[in-house]
């Protein structure tokens, strides 16, 4: 069955950086466009980044752009967000998916917290 398993989120200060992990299973993953969300308390889950399935053509929301970056690596059926520059707006659950995100679960996501 399709799975995601995010991690690598924790606490970090303002200004600082981080890096999420998402690995995929029961899918062809590089067939599939991929994208990592988050959710933050009281407030509905928004689209943070997307790539394509052969790495490229890649989309950022307006308040992540410039300091997030999205990767992948199909061959470990991975996908990765580097972050950076954090801010405390950025404290949220991040979550990975497939693209439409509606063909499969949700994974547990990751917690991440910006605080000093």
């Amino acid at each position: 069955q399709v799975q995601f398993v995010e991690s690598g989120g924790g606490l970090v200060q303002p200004g600082g950086s981080l890096r999420l992990s998402c690995a995929a299973s029961g899918f062809v993953f590089s067939s599939y466009r991929m994208s990592w969300y988050r959710q933050a308390p009281g407030k509905e889950r928004e689209l943070v980044a997307q790539i394509g399935g052969g790495g490229g053509n890649t989309n950022y929301a307006d308040s992540v752009k410039g300091r997030f970056l999205i990767s992948r690596d199909n061959g470990k059926k991975m996908v990765y967000l580097q972050m950076s520059s954090l801010e405390p707006e950025d404290t949220a659950v991040y979550y990975c998916n497939r693209m439409p995100p509606n063909t499969a679960p949700w994974g547990q996501g990751t917690q991440v917290t910006v605080s000093s």
